[in-house]
């Protein structure tokens, strides 16, 4: 998983979430209220919510965030956390214990990378 999480506070805009993903170079935001994770905003989200309605850059992220948040323990084995993606279609699954966000798994970077490692295949973490 990784532990550096992109984070918006539930009164943020979508404008504020794109311009994180974009700063970051990454394809979501978990959306938190009081530091607790109860949403997410994905830039599919954020395209589909486009399709909906004018002026969507101005809405809150609590109008076009996925609730209820779906999310696994640190110790959910891997191939759960895959599997839950799986039927879910998610390529994103945050990390909390304690309501606190750890971290999150992704398809393309963490899975994949298990994956090949698990494998015993050629990877190059750089």
């Amino acid at each position: 998983m990784n532990r550096n999480v992109s984070t918006l506070d539930v009164s943020g805009t979508v404008h504020d979430a794109i311009q994180i993903m974009t700063e970051k170079g990454v394809g979501c935001v978990v959306i938190t209220n009081e530091s607790k994770p109860v949403g997410i905003l994905t830039e599919r989200d954020v395209m589909k919510a486009i399709m909906r309605r004018e002026k969507v850059l101005a809405s809150r992220v609590s109008d076009v965030m996925v609730v209820p948040l779906t999310s696994v323990a640190p110790e959910t084995p891997v191939v759960q956390a895959l599997d839950l993606m799986r039927q879910r279609n998610i390529r994103r699954l945050p990390v909390v214990s304690d309501e606190q966000l750890r971290g999150i798994v992704t398809v393309h970077r963490d899975l994949l990378y298990w994956a090949l490692t698990a494998l015993g295949g050629p990877v190059d973490d750089g």
